[in-house]
């Protein structure tokens, strides 16, 4: 085989434009691999694994852009390399449009004289000039949902404060998710209008309550979602005490529902002053956060999401499900009948999950249960608060370990998993190899925004993935959820059909995937 590469100095693609250049490259005859990524060292590791990492590589800076090229002879790379090249020089004339819908307006404020009815921007530029565009918005009297990452955390405090001040919605910086009088917005599903509205600094958190409340009947008055960053002492909840405040005055809405990673002990604090003032029955689920002062400020506490949703439904009017205690005490029944037989099927020495997530909140989830039920001992990861379950490297397992693949470190440069699954299934082949896996453990997220059909390609990675441990004389067992509904663009039932068929187990929650992967590999 021949590996080469060509590292063009200083030029910048977005991430979805070198994906969809990879993706053409692999389809060539006598291709075996190719990568098209910017040189940071995330990605540099990631070649490594896959045997795609030259000299000329190594030294190139984040900066760079990498085309590397493994294929059956010099002929074939060559003319990979220069069918990469012609690409990229295609794409500042496809950029320019044409035909009837020509005209786009290059600035906010021209948008806003085009269409002068709009009261929402999304913004998705690089983090350095993120905050100017939003500051353009925010004087042109726009809410703002700002996709953009790596904005300055003072930036963010700036523009948020501001929002409060002047009536406006200030979502982000690094707002992934949201859904606002019933259009999604970025990553988001197709989830009925109804009840429940939902305050979420957390993207694939907000994601998973609104699906599993979909499927529980019951639908979402607003989900606002905050950013990451809001619930940190510096932002001080801005936006969540915000959300809070629209949703209790919102006619449309019976129930609030508040989900984040455990925010700053003073935004507790504050968040929960606000919850206070208000009469609406609320449910908050800040994942692995203390229980107590939320229950003290009378609302009602939630350890996972599924849980939170089911809490949720059971205050809107008219429902008339099970207790969200009695459904998950007898999910947790037929999860441990069911890791039972899965067990049998493991040879001696397969004793670890490996955890490969593309959301968030989703991988911190499954952390989250898996360190509060002191099952598995410790368990490592990219996104571990403790430093000594900190992975040393990311790119490379150790023990029972949980991969947030959409963290910054693996995203710079490449698009994010929930878009791509090339980074995740180079994963779980690396991770298929070691003999002493057990379990691999996937979300895989629909709705707007995400690949158009995940379980496609992730499904024929799992039978390679299973084949190779076949090979190996072992079996593994592959564990998911989906985050989905029925009327999502890829179609729940058709992913779940698709990912069954390709052996893998597929549970109806990423709480409950969690939850089995832990009981199969328990003592």
């Amino acid at each position: 085989m021949i590996v080469r590469c060509k590292v063009k100095p200083s030029q910048y693609y977005d991430s979805v434009t070198l994906m969809e250049v990879a993706r053409e490259l692999t389809k060539l005859p006598g291709v075996v691999d190719a990568a098209v990524v910017m040189a940071t060292d995330a990605n540099k590791g990631i070649l490594e694994g896959a045997g795609l990492l030259l000299p000329e590589i190594e030294a190139a800076t984040p900066n760079d852009l990498v085309i590397v090229v493994k294929a059956e002879s010099d002929e074939v790379v060559e003319r990979a390399l220069q069918t990469a090249e012609e690409h990229l020089a295609r794409q500042p004339e496809a950029a320019g449009g044409g035909g009837p819908f020509a005209f786009q307006p290059r600035t906010i404020r021209g948008a806003v004289r085009t269409n002068p009815q709009a009261n929402l921007a999304i913004i998705s530029v690089a983090g350095q000039y993120a905050a100017a565009e939003a500051w353009e918005a925010l004087h042109n009297g726009l809410h703002v949902l700002l996709f953009s990452d790596n904005v300055p955390i003072e930036e963010e405090i700036a523009l948020k404060k501001y929002a409060a001040e002047h009536g406006l919605l200030m979502m982000g910086a690094d707002c992934g998710t949201a859904i606002i009088n019933g259009v999604a917005l970025a990553f988001a599903n197709v989830v009925p209008r109804g009840p429940v509205g939902i305050v979420a600094a957390a993207g694939t958190g907000l994601q998973e309550v609104s699906t599993l409340l979909a499927k529980l009947g019951v639908g979402i008055s607003q989900g606002i979602g905050t950013g990451g960053r809001d619930v940190k002492e510096a932002v001080g909840g801005i936006m969540m005490i915000e959300g809070i405040k629209a949703l209790q005055a919102d006619p449309e809405t019976e129930v609030l529902l508040l989900v984040s990673k455990p925010p700053a002990p003073s935004v507790t604090r504050r968040v929960m002053e606000e919850v206070k003032k208000g009469d609406k029955p609320t449910v908050v689920c800040f994942l692995g956060g203390d229980p107590e002062p939320v229950a003290a400020a009378g609302a009602i506490p939630a350890q996972t999401l599924q849980e939170a949703a089911y809490l949720a439904a059971a205050q809107t009017e008219g429902y008339t499900g099970p207790p969200a205690e009695e459904v998950i005490a007898q999910e947790m029944d037929r999860l441990r009948v069911q890791a039972a037989e899965l067990k049998k099927r493991l040879k001696p020495g397969q004793k670890y999950i490996r955890g490969l997530f593309s959301g968030g909140t989703l991988a911190s989830e499954a952390l989250m249960i898996w360190m509060r039920d002191e099952v598995l001992g410790e368990v490592y990861s990219n996104i571990a608060t403790d430093p000594r379950l900190r992975l040393v490297d990311s790119t490379r397992s150790q023990g029972h370990t949980v991969v947030d693949l959409g963290e910054d470190e693996f995203t710079v440069g490449r698009p994010h998993p929930m878009i791509d699954n090339d980074l995740r299934i180079r994963r779980l082949m690396q991770e298929a190899a070691d003999p002493e896996v057990a379990v691999i453990l996937l979300d895989v997220v629909l709705g707007y925004g995400a690949h158009p059909d995940p379980a496609s390609e992730l499904g024929a990675a799992v039978r390679r993935a299973r084949e190779q441990a076949a090979d190996a004389g072992r079996e593994l067992i592959v564990v998911a959820s989906v985050t989905g509904t029925k009327d999502d663009p890829q179609g729940l039932d058709r992913q779940v059909q698709l990912l069954e068929d390709a052996g893998v187990v597929v549970c109806n929650c990423n709480a409950a995937a969690a939850r089995l992967a832990e009981f199969i590999v328990a003592e």
